[in-house]
């Protein structure tokens, strides 16, 4: 009885799981769409995911993480 009782428990778990990754597929889809848009217009977007990857770090941590990129520029002749 418990074997068959983990089985469903397992079943219902992948079924969640694979939902989930049918949804995740569609955001990352319009996400993709989005981008196309912006690129559309004229923005560029490279630099628009960088700042979404910098907008989702804490400020204390982006600091740090321009200052060493300052630094490492200086240190191979980049600025």
């Amino acid at each position: 009885m418990t074997d068959n009782v983990s089985a469903e428990q397992l079943q219902l778990f992948i079924e969640r799981i694979e939902t989930r990754e049918e949804e995740k597929k569609g955001i990352a889809d319009d996400i993709k769409g989005v981008y196309a848009e912006a690129k559309g217009a004229g923005f560029d977007t490279k630099t628009m995911r960088t700042l979404i990857r910098l907008r989702k770090m804490e400020r204390a941590a982006r600091q740090e993480a321009e200052a060493l990129l300052e630094t490492y520029k200086a240190a191979i002749g980049l600025e």
